[in-house]
């Protein structure tokens, strides 16, 4: 199992949502750390992936040990823009 990382961005944004959201983000999450599985699709024309858990997305990069979330939030137009 990789392990999971946030970023402090993302633990914010994480901590920001409502309870039935970080339970659903936290076990996304987990199950693509010991399986693989979840819907995950590459970033175009950056390093990276999203996870897309109902209307939220989790950006977030991986090596072969570890899982860095970037950015949590509701799909949006800026969703995808990192700061």
């Amino acid at each position: 199992m990789k392990s999971i990382i946030y970023s402090r961005v993302a633990e914010k944004e994480l901590l920001s949502l409502p309870l039935r959201d970080q339970a659903a983000i936290e076990g996304a999450l987990e199950t693509y750390a010991m399986t693989g599985r979840g819907d995950i699709k590459p970033l175009v024309g950056e390093l990276g992936f999203r996870m897309r858990v109902g209307s939220y997305r989790v950006i977030f990069d991986e090596d072969q040990v570890t899982i860095l979330a970037f950015q949590i939030g509701r799909r949006t137009t800026t969703t995808y823009r990192r700061n």
